[in-house]
């Protein structure tokens, strides 16, 4: 029987994209089928052909619900998938909402990117999946409960533990069948492993004794301070209380799902106790919305279930649904929270609060999450004194800050602990979902656990044999995508934006427009320097268009 096969189409050496292929002689499964997120280059991916045809996968294994895990899988069905898509429920009934709501997004930002293309006589681009295909994706989930074995495809099954990350996510423990004197290959996929002190879930589980273990490095290089309940409503207090203004706002970017109800079931707690005023809060996303109504359905298989049900009743806990309520926040003149997605401020309804905000010294930008590198909420974390938003230039004067209580993924110690749970490992221990820095902080915890030749850390699209004596990596495969050096750090898109800022910036300071001339004529010389075309003559600026057009008499 032929040895299985491991590729690692995303989520190596970056956080978002997870995607597993699994080749086994009873044919192939995608452990996740994820977006990508970050800067441009990364992104990118998204629109590109996956690196195997879709026809050839029989079967997905969805760990959970968020978007840089399912975001592609309408993608895959559009592409010819028509296995089934195996999920915990809750993960389904998630996806129903979540993945309508990713395609929406991509085809109103595409429709909005095509008028600008449009005017600038660049070519149309379509989105990369479309609303029907999410449906169509849809029809395909098999809901499965945790804890029991489900076959997947002949010779392969699985099992769900909870991985305590979000509502419904799981660790995926895989068995391959070998020779009938053979026991079976255990693969263990950790997927997003929760912390401790988890506002809604359960710590995570998972099995011992496994032959592969795939595990999350996020945090690997992160010592997170001691996060209990009590302590992560402190910290959010005095966030809120350093942010109250008399007519100023706290933005809370905050991912749809689970960041939002945790935020919201802590707000109104502290609320109802007298540790912070009566404030409105208003979510500002119709898919939170959807998705809390989720949450709320499974209340019962939640800890501290009956707290968010509380939080929803609050009298300050407000809705947005439509666009009119969503710009009508923009009119509000006292103080007030927002909670909007995204959580790294990449698309949604947040970049229209942070327009009408991030100029405003009144206002504080709480970030509560993850935030890839080249993100617009990275690149605000990182201290920009301004940023470029859909185009157009603003002024960072708003206080931003960041907590990491409300992360969903453990910190570097958390990780440690739940590997060494899942003790002993028989061959290799893959290190994924994790920037650089993050992987090898991962890399340097499990020193002394795991034998330093039993740690691997995937570049994109690697491949390895899964033999009876460890992983062989696969020579000859074909290349990666997008070079390794890329992955994970600010690419070309970041640096004009960048470079259009310190412009903009430069010209503002010249005392008047002969000065501002001048350095046009500098930068021009310079770019022709390095070899960029002269400017045509539809290019002309400054006092040579002046020069070139005829004068009006009074």
């Amino acid at each position: 029987m032929q040895d299985p096969e491991l590729s690692f189409h995303g989520a190596a050496h970056c956080v978002t994209g997870s995607c597993f292929r699994l080749k086994t002689a009873g044919g192939t499964v995608l452990i996740d089928c994820g977006l990508f997120q970050g800067a441009k280059t990364e992104k990118e991916l998204n629109y590109r052909p996956f690196p195997f045809p879709a026809s050839s996968i029989d079967a997905v294994i969805l760990s959970h619900a968020h978007i840089d895990h399912s975001g592609l899988l309408p993608k895959l069905v559009r592409e010819a998938f028509r296995g089934a898509i195996h999920a915990t429920e809750a993960t389904r009934d998630l996806c129903s909402v979540m993945l309508p709501d990713s395609a929406h997004i991509q085809e109103f930002e595409v429709e909005q990117l095509n008028r600008r293309n449009l005017r600038r006589g660049r070519a149309p681009v379509s989105p990369i999946y479309t609303g029907e295909d999410a449906e169509r994706c849809l029809a395909l989930f098999q809901p499965q409960d945790y804890d029991r074995w489900f076959a997947v495809i002949p010779g392969l099954r699985a099992r769900f533990w909870n991985a305590g990350h979000m509502l419904g996510s799981s660790s995926v423990e895989v068995e391959i069948a070998r020779d009938p004197d053979q026991p079976p290959l255990r693969l263990l996929f950790s997927a997003d492993i929760g912390p401790d002190y988890k506002l809604l879930h359960p710590d995570p589980e998972g099995p011992a004794g496994v032959d592969y273990l795939i595990v999350e490095s996020t945090y690997g290089d992160t010592d997170r301070e001691d996060a209990t309940a009590a302590r992560r409503r402190a910290v959010l207090c005095e966030e809120v209380r350093a942010a109250m203004h008399p007519h100023g706002a706290l933005l809370i970017p905050s991912f749809a799902v689970e960041r939002a109800q945790e935020l919201i079931t802590d707000l109104a707690q502290l609320m109802a106790e007298g540790a912070l005023p009566k404030i409105p809060v208003h979510v500002d996303s119709p898919l939170a919305t959807r998705a809390t109504a989720i949450f709320a359905q499974h209340a019962a298989d939640l800890e501290g279930g009956s707290a968010l049900i509380q939080a929803l009743e609050a009298r300050q806990i407000h809705f947005t649904e439509t666009l009119e309520q969503s710009k009508a926040l923009d009119n509000l003149r006292h103080f007030h929270i927002v909670i909007a997605a995204s959580g790294m401020c990449e698309a949604g309804r947040i970049r229209h609060r942070l327009k009408n905000w991030i100029w405003r010294d009144e206002a504080t930008v709480l970030l509560c999450g993850y935030q890839a590198t080249g993100t617009l909420g990275r690149i605000m974390q990182d201290g920009a004194r301004a940023v470029r938003i859909q185009g157009e230039d603003y002024a960072v004067r708003a206080r931003i800050r960041a907590i990491d209580l409300y992360s969903g993924h453990a910190d570097g110690p958390e990780l440690a602990a739940w590997v060494r749970a899942r003790l002993p490992v028989a061959h290799q221990v893959f290190l994924v979902h994790g920037e650089p820095e993050a992987i090898d902080g991962m890399a340097a915890r499990l020193t002394g656990m795991i034998a330093p030749d039993q740690l691997l850390q995937p570049s994109l699209d690697d491949s390895f044999r899964l033999t009876d004596g460890g992983a062989v990596r696969l020579a000859g495969a074909a290349p990666p995508r997008i070079d390794p050096a890329d992955v994970a750090r600010l690419d070309w898109h970041n640096d004009v934006s960048g470079l259009i800022l310190d412009i903009n910036a430069a010209l503002a300071a010249e005392p008047d427009e002969k000065a501002r001339a001048v350095l046009i004529r500098r930068l021009r010389r310079a770019m022709e320097a390095e070899g960029a075309p002269p400017p045509g003559k539809t290019h002309r600026h400054g006092s040579q268009a002046r020069k070139a057009r005829p004068r009006r008499g009074h």
